[in-house]
């Protein structure tokens, strides 16, 4: 009974801390002089933009990979290590269905490179 006593004052104590303290912390937070913005840091720092790629020079880009992949006689084509992982995921800066179509002339390039 005594312990049953001792552990919800525990409990209640345990619950005012918590409670104080985020009151506590949402005062502060509305005092502070410190930017809001979304894109500032907690000191006001300014956060980098993320870099978006342009979608036409990542689609050039993948015509010349697509190109030098069918102007190969045979593997080992030089590049097939660096672009076999590296074609993909740059097509997913394109839309869906043309990045979906380039994937799919690139995988057919290596295999008829690996048959050859």
């Amino acid at each position: 009974m005594v312990a049953d006593r001792s552990l919800g004052m525990v409990m209640m104590m345990i619950v005012t801390v918590t409670v104080l303290s985020e009151r506590r912390r949402g005062r502060r937070a509305n005092r502070s002089s410190a930017p809001t913005a979304p894109d500032a840091d907690k000191l006001g720092r300014q956060q980098p933009k993320a870099h978006r790629p342009d979608p036409d020079s990542v689609r050039a880009r993948l015509q010349r990979i697509l190109a030098e992949a069918k102007a190969a006689q045979a593997l080992p084509w030089e590049r097939v290590r660096l672009y076999r992982p590296i074609f993909p995921q740059m097509t997913l800066w394109l839309p869906e269905d043309e990045g979906a179509q380039l994937r799919f002339e690139f995988e057919a390039e290596l295999a008829r490179l690996e048959a050859a």
